[in-house]
């Protein structure tokens, strides 16, 4: 009757199979360094882009929103709306670029 009842898998208390799992989890970790293979989280790109799409419309946003209120205050419509959007735009791009660009590794 003991051989018919389900039970636990033998295999699994051998210490040599976990020695042996040990051993291919190292030899795995030495072929990524050798083959210099980088490590990368399924959803740095996606954070990257959503940080670029907040920068660009942050900025975008933030220089209309700064012009027209001071038009509005001090009755320039519509030159301070277009000047503060294209200083706006260039805080943007000066950000996304500063976001996006990396410094090669130092050897």
């Amino acid at each position: 009757m003991a051989a018919d009842t389900p039970g636990q898998d033998p295999a699994g208390e051998d210490s040599r199979i976990a020695s042996l799992e040990e051993r291919i989890s190292q030899a795995e970790q030495v072929e990524k360094v050798r083959q210099g293979a980088t490590v990368q989280a399924a959803d740095d790109g996606s954070r990257l882009g959503n940080r670029v799409l907040a920068e660009l419309i942050g900025g975008l946003v933030g220089g209309a929103l700064i012009g027209w209120v001071l038009d509005r205050l001090l009755g320039t419509t519509p030159w301070l709306l277009l000047v503060f959007l294209g200083l706006g735009i260039v805080a943007a791009f000066r950000n996304i670029i500063r976001l996006t660009t990396t410094k090669p590794p130092e050897q």
